[in-house]
């Protein structure tokens, strides 16, 4: 079956990547938002008979989706035999649970939303904490690119002696499989959550660790930054080197960023899983791979 590829905005280069890894062409599509805020949408390539992939990282989700989801009907419409969702960040996964009356478990609904209207969905390292898979909650076709090889390789290139700290309990065994490969011992935080930027922590064993090793502090998302920069803190306490401190997945919300540059990290690393500035691993190539 024919490919061709189609990035949504902001997803240019991932979309390059996978159509130069499959020999196929770049899509396009016109849009255009009207000064009420509603949206437009063209097609403009022949999709008719074809695979269509659809790069489109769901960061931000509610001001994305309206646009993704006009754009795969459209292209369903002009006769694509398959729509396929490559979304290196998977968005609305931590509400997993109805913790209070009324709540709505929106990890559930968000895949039956995305499931109504894509045929196979590629991501990484989505966020499972009570949710053991993703086919748990998708009824579609799913991949899963993991990323601890590419961490594990830009440690091993740049931090000497390294040790990896995790953010909590259920971090330790894909921060076990990162410090394996990079050859690095490791330890899993103690860490209690008090609101959305209140985190108290502690580093178990973190005294035979200080005055021989460089702390990397890895997380999947960073999105408050709180833990790390609590983190941080309790390591310049205990008398650590400036951390270095890697994430999967840069949301970084609100000030985010600066405030975690603040608090006196080495350096701020992240997969290109979201654009951004901290951007300094590559899963592109990986992520394609999955599409042959």
């Amino acid at each position: 079956m024919d490919k061709i590829v189609f990035a949504l905005p902001g997803n240019e280069e991932l979309a390059k990547k996978i159509a130069a890894h499959l020999n196929c062409s770049l899509g396009s599509f016109a849009y255009h938002r009207f000064p009420d805020e509603e949206s437009y949408i063209r097609l403009e390539s022949d999709v008719s008979g074809k695979e269509v992939i659809l790069a489109c990282t769901l960061d931000r989700p509610d001001t994305k989706f309206l646009q993704l989801y006009f754009l795969s009907e459209i292209i369903r419409d002009a006769g694509a035999d398959k729509i396929t969702l490559v979304s290196p960040y998977l968005s609305y996964m931590r509400q997993d649970k109805k913790f209070n009356p009324g709540e709505c478990i929106t990890s559930e609904h968000f895949a039956n939303l995305l499931s109504s209207f894509v045929d196979e969905l590629i991501t990484v390292d989505p966020h499972l904490h009570r949710i053991n898979s993703l086919e748990s909650i998708y009824p579609i076709p799913t991949k899963v690119f993991h990323s601890s090889a590419h961490i594990s390789k830009w440690i091993k290139e740049n931090v000497e002696h390294p040790v990896l700290i995790g953010p909590d309990m259920e971090s330790k065994q894909w921060v076990g499989e990162v410090a394996k490969e990079a050859g690095a011992p490791y330890t899993v935080l103690s860490k209690i959550r008090t609101g959305d930027k209140k985190v108290k922590v502690s580093i178990p064993q973190i005294h035979k660790y200080i005055s021989k090793y460089t702390p990397v502090i890895v997380d999947d998302i960073i999105s408050t930054a709180a833990t790390m920069i609590r983190t941080i803190e309790h390591l310049q306490e205990e008398g650590s080197i400036p951390p270095v401190c890697i994430g999967i997945h840069a949301v970084f919300s609100g000030m985010a960023y600066n405030d975690l540059q603040k608090s006196g990290p080495s350096k701020i690393i992240t997969c290109n899983t979201i654009p951004h500035i901290s951007n300094g691993i590559d899963l592109n190539s990986g992520i394609a791979n999955l599409l042959k």
